[in-house]
């Protein structure tokens, strides 16, 4: 199973790269070992803002294709949306609108876990709500789902994961049904 991963901001210092690793980390270690987890980084697919002028102008930007191909590579996806202003971040969505451009199913009916993460109690909740309800129309199948409020009181940064009980359980009933399409599959 080859699981593309990555959190949906540019931020380099990033909570949410910090809960992205640890969701790899725990997909590898307890649930799938020959799991093959691919953790990009934003900022390596950084492009002029979308707009149809400068499509017309330039054509799809060869990192956008990169984007896109990346998930055309994988079995699997696990995203963790930061939150800015109650939305995606502006980073994400420009990467996502120039890729939706080569293909309307950016997540091209890959099963994924989406989660957020933030300081407040809130636990970046409203941008989750725009991704469960988006990403189906735009080919994904959403296998998990949760978000992770006060940050800093649920994740030991040291350690590299949750130290909270009932999120590290949701984290891994929601890895486990990302990986059962895969045995299923397979019989």
């Amino acid at each position: 199973m080859r699981v593309l991963a990555f959190a949906a901001t540019s931020s380099k210092n990033s909570i949410n790269k910090a809960l992205v690793r640890h969701a790899g980390q725990v997909l590898k270690k307890n649930i799938n070992p020959n799991a093959e987890v691919e953790i990009i980084d934003l900022n390596d697919f950084e492009m002029p803002i979308y707009s149809i002028d400068r499509e017309k102008e330039d054509g799809i930007p060869t990192l956008a294709r990169a984007f896109f191909e990346k998930i055309t590579h994988a079995d699997a996806l696990i995203i963790s949306y930061a939150e800015h202003n109650g939305f995606y971040t502006a980073a994400y969505k420009n990467i996502f609108d120039w890729a939706s451009r080569i293909q309307m199913k950016v997540f091209q009916d890959k099963p994924m876990v989406i989660m957020s993460s933030s300081v407040g109690p809130n636990g970046g909740a409203n941008v989750l709500k725009v991704a469960e309800q988006s990403a189906p129309f735009f080919g994904a199948t959403i296998k998990g789902s949760f978000s992770v409020g006060s940050f800093e009181q649920k994740f030991n940064r040291q350690q590299g994961q949750l130290n909270d009980a009932t999120l590290s359980q949701t984290l891994i009933t929601s890895l486990q049904t990302l990986n059962e399409i895969f045995i299923e599959e397979k019989t």
